[in-house]
Parts: C-alpha cells; sequence; structure tokens
C-alpha cells in the first residue's frame, strides 16, 4: 500500500442527541468537538440525529397510523353498509 493516502482510522464517539445514547467504534470521519469517555480518555465526538436507539423501526414503536388511515378507507369504500 501506498503511505499516507488513508485517512486516520482511529476511535470515534457517535451520540444519538435523540435517545442520549452513545457508542464508541472505529471510524475515519472527521469531528470538531471532542468528549471525555467512561475510560478517562478524550476521543473525537459526532452527533447523530438518529441511531438504533431512537430509530422505530429497531425500538419496535413503529408509527401505524398511515396503516390505520388505510384500513378505514378501504372499509368506508368496500365494508358492509
Amino acid at each position: 500500500m501506498k503511505p499516507d493516502i488513508h485517512p486516520d482510522y482511529r476511535p470515534v464517539v457517535f451520540q444519538d442527541l435523540a435517545s442520549d445514547f452513545s457508542t464508541l467504534t472505529r471510524s475515519t470521519i472527521r469531528a470538531k468537538e471532542t468528549i471525555k469517555w467512561t475510560d478517562g480518555q478524550e476521543y473525537p465526538l459526532v452527533k447523530v440525529e438518529i441511531s438504533s436507539a431512537s430509530h422505530p423501526f429497531y425500538t419496535g414503536k413503529r408509527m401505524d397510523a398511515s396503516t390505520a388511515k388505510q384500513v378505514d378507507k378501504f372499509r368506508n369504500r368496500y365494508g358492509r353498509k
């Protein structure tokens, strides 16, 4: 491999703003902020809007309002009167 052409692969903390969930993983993403982790070291911090801790698909809190509306619409149109 050629030297000095690959991005720096280092530990990074990703913080979910919706659920206050944070995880330490490795990434090449650049971050402007840092955070002190539970091991006492400082790591780059990347704030994300949504993660598996707050996404409805992974949490099981799906919003089925649209399907409920579709079922009511179907029943109104084709249901017994």
